[in-house]
C-alpha cells in the first residue's frame, strides 16, 4: 500500500468514531497493535528527544525501503507513533519526504493533544524523515 493509502484507511477509520472518547480508544488500539520493538532497539541511539514519554524509533533500509519499528511507555504516544509506523513503514525514502502525514489535521488528532504531546509527535515525524533523508543518500551513492 502507498503512504496515501495507509493514510485513507486511517481517515476512514477515525471518520467512524463518534466522538473523541472514541477516538483516544482507537488511538490506543492502534498502539496496543503495535508489533514489540525488540530489546536491542531499545537503545540510547535511538531514544526520541523531546518527547515527555519515552519514545524509541528504530529504522533498517531494506530493498529501497524503510523498515520502521517504534515503542513508547505511553499509552496514548504509543498509539502516535504506531500510526506513523503504519502510514510510513515499508515505503521508500523518497516517498516519506514527499508525502506530508495530512492524515493528522483530517482526523482532527492535532487540535486534541496537549501541547507537549503535540510537539513530541512533531519529534516522531521528523526523526522518521531524518531517516528517511539518511536513507536516500545512502542509496544514491
Amino acid at each position: 500500500m502507498t503512504i496515501q493509502q495507509n493514510q485513507d484507511e486511517i481517515i476512514e477509520e477515525f471518520e467512524s468514531c463518534l466522538d473523541w472518547e472514541d477516538k483516544y480508544a482507537l488511538v490506543i488500539k492502534y498502539g496496543r497493535e503495535l508489533e514489540p520493538l525488540p530489546e536491542q532497539h531499545r537503545i540510547e541511539k535511538n531514544k526520541l528527544s523531546g518527547c515527555q514519554s519515552q519514545v524509541w524509533i528504530n529504522a533498517e533500509f531494506v530493498d529501497g525501503k524503510v523498515k520502521l519499528q517504534a515503542d513508547s511507555d505511553a499509552t496514548i504516544v504509543k498509539g502516535l507513533i504506531s500510526l506513523l509506523v503504519k502510514v510510513y513503514s515499508n515505503q521508500t525514502p523518497e516517498d516519506i519526504l514527499s508525502t506530508p502525514p495530512h492524515f493528522i489535521k483530517k482526523i482532527g488528532i492535532d487540535n486534541h493533544l496537549s501541547p507537549t504531546r503535540k510537539n513530541g509527535l512533531g519529534s516522531m515525524l521528523k526523526q522518521i524523515q531524518m531517516y528517511a533523508v539518511a536513507f536516500k543518500a545512502m542509496g544514491t551513492k
